[in-house]
């Protein structure tokens, strides 16, 4: 009897290719669900938990995101310094005038796996505020293998 077995998937195994998302008026959670699931390789036939088997993903015109109903007001976000009365708080609109990237990296971060692997992941992510960004060269060198993607 002939049993065929699964391979388990090794380090050397995983190839990583990059992706480039255009998020201008496109709804935050939609993307950053779709953003952490290349991050986290879900989508990879070799696919395991216990191993950090995601993409690079490049994010362009981060400060054009749109969200839903009054969050752009009610929204808070918190942060503290360490120090005793160190908690800032801000909503939505305040922090997207000060640092647009951020709005995105804590939304992908929440729906990343709360583990070691987590940090490991956000270090291949690459948001920009604008639409030009500096990893050109990474998206012309894989569409001529027919690899990479853009995605809107």
């Amino acid at each position: 009897m002939n049993k065929q077995m699964t391979t388990p998937t090794k380090l050397s195994n995983i190839k990583r290719i990059w992706h480039l998302f255009d998020v201008q008026d496109k709804i935050l959670g939609r993307v950053a669900s779709e953003i952490a699931t290349v991050l986290m390789g879900k989508s990879k036939p070799y696919f395991v938990g216990n191993l950090d088997c995601g993409d690079y993903v490049v994010v362009i015109n981060a400060a054009d995101i749109k969200v839903s109903g009054k969050k752009e007001l009610k929204k808070k976000y918190f942060r503290h310094s360490g120090y005793p009365g160190g908690s800032r708080e801000e909503n939505l609109m305040d922090l997207r005038n000060r640092k647009p990237e951020d709005i995105i990296r804590f939304a992908i971060s929440g729906m990343l796996p709360q583990n070691k692997l987590r940090d490991r992941m956000l270090t291949r992510l690459f948001i920009f505020k604008g639409e030009e960004h500096t990893y050109e060269d990474k998206f012309k060198n894989q569409n001529s293998k027919g690899k990479g993607e853009k995605r809107a």
